[in-house]
């Protein structure tokens, strides 16, 4: 994606990923929780999905592709951080396998595209001239 194409952080491909796994843990994971636990379980989840598209939102926020990239850096964290709620879950047998592999389905693409945009921001910084915006992919 070149940087007149894209406009915001909606327009990366890794947000998008990041958006489809919050949308998930909201709608699904959280959902299929015993009552009892949607509010332990469900919150703690929930607050690392919802970093994720956060953490990307403020990267691109950033003047500096080193920025943009440290914040990527995090929202891949939570990616990790909601894949262990989610085995958790599963382990204390509040979700189901199914619902465990689908969502390390859908957070580990975020993740792989996350790691492809860290990439690129990293070795922008070394090839380009600092922007506005810090999305130039």
């Amino acid at each position: 994606m070149d940087r007149e194409s894209l406009r915001t952080f909606e327009d990366l491909e890794c947000w998008k990923a990041c958006r489809e796994l919050r949308v998930f843990v909201a709608r699904k994971f959280c959902k299929a929780l015993p009552k009892d636990e949607r509010y332990r379980m469900g919150d703690q989840i929930l607050r690392a999905a919802r970093s994720t598209t956060a953490n990307i939102a403020e990267g691109c926020g950033r003047f500096h592709y080193l920025d943009n990239a440290k914040f990527c850096s995090n929202a891949r964290g939570s990616c990790w951080e909601t894949i262990d709620h989610m085995i958790t879950a599963a382990d204390e047998d509040l979700v189901s396998e199914e619902i465990l592999i689908q969502g390390r389905e859908i957070a580990t693409k975020a993740v792989a595209l996350l790691n492809g945009y860290i990439s690129y921001l990293r070795k922008a910084a070394t090839t380009k001239p600092s922007h506005e915006g810090g999305s130039s992919k």
